[in-house]
């Protein structure tokens, strides 16, 4: 007769995978929802912060940071877009008068901000 392990002892069980017995845990769903810039965090953390992103799936913090990360991604991102805009002069009468033109600069003052946001945010 074998004795009960403290984890057993506390209710929990064991799922066979393989030859091996692992605890059968799960951590709790999250209710957290995060788009383009907490799946380029989520990138990161895994191909270059190992350490910190096994920490936080462990934890069950993981999804909490990249909903926290993509929502100041994409209020930093608004920031930099209309201060950029601002510095540069593109204007609502630029658009009433050459909508092209103006579509042309804010689509290039985007994506210098999107970098801008990835190496404040993502990449650090």
């Amino acid at each position: 007769m074998s004795e009960k392990t403290i984890f057993e002892q506390l209710g929990g069980t064991y799922v066979r995978q393989g030859d091996v017995f692992v605890p059968d845990i799960a951590l709790p769903e999250a209710e957290y929802q995060y788009g383009k810039y907490g799946r380029m965090r989520r990138q990161y953390l895994k191909e270059y912060r190992k350490s910190l992103y096994s920490r936080l799936r462990g934890t069950g913090e993981l999804p909490k940071h990249l909903a926290e990360t993509d929502k100041a991604c994409n209020e930093r991102l608004e920031q930099v877009v209309s201060a950029i805009a601002k510095k540069e002069g593109i204007t609502e009468q630029l658009k009433a008068k050459d909508m092209l033109t103006w579509v042309r600069a804010m689509n290039n003052i985007r994506s210098r901000a999107e970098e801008i946001v990835l190496q404040e945010i993502i990449y650090n």
